[in-house]
């Protein structure tokens, strides 16, 4: 996806839903997260494992249970559970999946480009986001 692309998704986006993300304060998805909501994003954890709030905000499942419509589904997953979480933001109408470092996967990255989604893989959207807004 081209910078300008990425500038206009970020700049327009509003919530997004952090899939993976971690309670652990010292965990990539942890601070990435947080960054991002002292950006001015409302964040949605995403983790069946997590019982309490993370961040100010309680967590739910999946992203199928989100109740709202979500900008960027951005992913912290291994690459193998990716797909599954590609189909899940297709399935509610996502604006844009991105996938961080170590979460790519070019079989989810294909799924989303051929069903019109933008996608984002191997970039982290911290660093995106400090160098283009």
């Amino acid at each position: 996806m081209e910078q300008d692309t990425i500038r206009k998704q970020l700049a327009a986006a509003r919530t997004i839903a952090v899939v993976g993300l971690s309670s652990t304060s010292t965990r990539p998805s942890y601070s990435i997260a947080r960054y991002l909501q002292r950006q001015g994003y409302r964040i949605i954890p995403v983790n069946p494992t997590l019982a309490g709030s993370v961040l100010g905000e309680m967590p739910v499942a999946s992203l199928r249970d989100i109740g709202e419509h979500v900008d960027i589904v951005n992913i912290f997953r291994r690459p193998e559970y990716v797909p599954a979480v590609v189909e899940d933001a297709l399935a509610i109408g996502a604006g844009m999946v991105w996938m961080q470092p170590g979460a790519e996967s070019a079989e989810a990255l294909r799924r989303a480009e051929a069903a019109g989604l933008p996608a984002v893989a191997g970039e982290c959207i911290m660093v995106q986001h400090r160098m283009l807004l």
